[in-house]
């Protein structure tokens, strides 16, 4: 079994939280492994594979948010496993909605440092703006 240390999870969560900031699905995808297994919630069928990763990605923060912001911290971490707790800010890109998201997310890593198996529970509040042309 792999180990993983703090630094390096903490590393691994500034790249995502930067996927995040970008908008950037390629960034998101190579965090992961070939196979890995991404769960966006406990009732969401997982998303299997880095390809599948990134066109998820693409669908979503990509395509659909502007000026995102993340934040995180680390809660705990053994073994070949880190759990975080996260917030990322982000406006809708078709609505200019603004949109907060809070979760936890628990990652697990191979020996090269990839996320094989990703599953995060989070909510979402969204603030309707009064005039998207703004």
């Amino acid at each position: 079994m792999a180990r993983i240390s703090s630094g390096i999870f903490n590393k691994w969560l500034t790249n995502y939280g930067s996927a995040w900031e970008e908008g950037d699905p390629q960034k998101a995808a190579d965090l992961f492994s070939e196979e890995a297994c991404y769960q966006v919630t406990p009732f969401a069928d997982p998303i299997e594979g880095r390809e599948s990763i990134q066109g998820y990605w693409q669908a979503g923060p990509a395509s659909s948010h502007k000026d995102a912001s993340f934040s995180y911290s680390i809660i705990s971490v053994r073994g070949n496993e880190g759990i975080a707790h996260w917030q990322v800010n982000f406006r809708r890109t078709d609505s200019n909605n603004f949109v907060e998201m809070d979760g936890i997310l628990v990652a697990e890593f191979d020996d090269s440092g990839s996320c094989t198996d990703f599953k995060e529970w989070w909510h979402r509040r969204e603030i309707e703006h009064d005039d998207p042309k703004d």
